[in-house]
């Protein structure tokens, strides 16, 4: 009989509850045990494990790695999967390794290279991979610069930070003055370049973004899974225009994602992410760790997390084709437990919970359209 494995998450995004679904879920009906962490107590993917306890607050990157080993040992973790301070921790694989626990991420070049999106763009550029014209700004004056040279191209500019994730920061740049009609409805994703001018002048230190042109739909994320080896296991894009989702195996997409991630070494999960700019696609971002849509890949009969842990077990799964491309649809929310609030919420115990079944209405439903 085959060992249990053991998989710690930690500080992962809720949508990560589908991942560890999965992992129960793999076709080799091997025991796997989940062991999460969270800032938040109420983070589903605390319920949704078997163990679960809060992060420490306040831990120095340095201090944060030696939590980690300490968790690994002590837990028995057989692979880890880091969100949270990537860098610190793949810095220190061979200590985990000597623990006993694989690291589900990519190597400590790789990381560096992509955690600031000037340096990648710079980077992925040199192998052929397009990308947008970008501006990095520090100052209101080199924002007016950056703005003024993309409208004179034809341009919408957009600002987002240098270094980040998710989305957060991304506001698209307008001359419009404010007005109340700004205040109806929901706020929207523009700002006003004034403003903007004006809290730049006003502030103490230097912001550190990029501005580029707004690029538009379709968005497709290549979903990578990439071995040690630099060799390129499985890549599934998924498509998103409005609402409407889907699945592409175009090599348009997909051979600028495979430069990427090995020419990079960009190993085990990853993501990475393209839009138009006219009629030709552009890197938008590259993220070094499983996209949190990437449960969306078993309407394609794939399941990338389990071939992700195998991987990472050095039970190289194979080159894996999804045996079908699931047909388009849209993500709906669904319920999820979280942790009760009659248990202690700030403590170091292990929070022991029976496993969540996968529920009916599910974040990601095929849905015609």
């Amino acid at each position: 009989m085959l060992s249990r494995v053991r998989v710690w998450l930690n500080r992962t995004y809720a949508e990560n509850v589908f991942f560890m679904d999965q992992l129960r879920r793999n076709p080799s009906d091997r025991a796997v045990e989940i062991h999460a962490t969270h800032g938040d107590p109420d983070s589903p993917v605390l319920a949704a494990a078997d163990t679960a306890g809060p992060e420490p607050e306040g831990l120095s990157p340095a201090g944060y790695v030696e939590y980690a080993l300490d968790q690994c040992v002590r837990r028995g973790i057989d692979v880890f999967v880091p969100r949270l301070h990537q860098a610190a921790i793949v810095a220190h694989r061979a200590e985990f390794a000597a623990a006993g626990t694989a690291l589900l991420a990519p190597t400590r070049e790789a990381v560096a290279v992509f955690e600031d999106k000037a340096t990648a763009y710079e980077a992925v550029r040199s192998v052929g991979v397009p990308v947008p014209p970008w501006w990095r700004v520090r100052t209101a004056d080199e924002l007016l610069t950056a703005v003024g040279e993309l409208e004179a191209a034809g341009h919408k500019p957009c600002v987002k930070p240098a270094a980040g994730a998710g989305g957060a920061g991304f506001r698209m740049i307008t001359r419009a003055p404010f007005s109340l009609a700004d205040l109806s409805g929901f706020p929207g994703p523009c700002v006003q370049l004034d403003l903007v001018v004006e809290a730049l002048r006003r502030a103490e230190e230097p912001v550190d973004w990029l501005v580029m042109p707004r690029l538009e739909q379709p968005e497709v994320s290549v979903d990578c899974l990439t071995g040690p080896d630099n060799r390129l296991r499985l890549a599934v894009g998924r498509t998103k225009n409005g609402r409407r989702r889907g699945f592409t195996l175009e090599e348009r997409w997909l051979e600028p994602a495979r430069l990427i991630v090995e020419g990079f070494g960009v190993h085990h999960l990853s993501n990475i992410q393209f839009r138009m700019l006219g009629d030709r696609p552009v890197l938008l971002d590259v993220n070094t760790r499983p996209s949190g849509g990437l449960h969306q890949l078993s309407l394609c009969g794939m399941n990338a997390p389990w071939a992700a842990v195998q991987l990472a077990l050095g039970e190289d799964p194979g080159v894996l084709e999804p045996p079908f491309l699931g047909q388009d649809y849209t993500v709906v929310p669904g319920l999820r437990p979280v942790v009760p609030a009659s248990l202690p919420r700030q403590r170091e115990a292990e929070i022991t919970l029976p496993a969540v079944p996968a529920q009916a209405g599910s974040a990601v439903e095929a849905l015609p359209l």
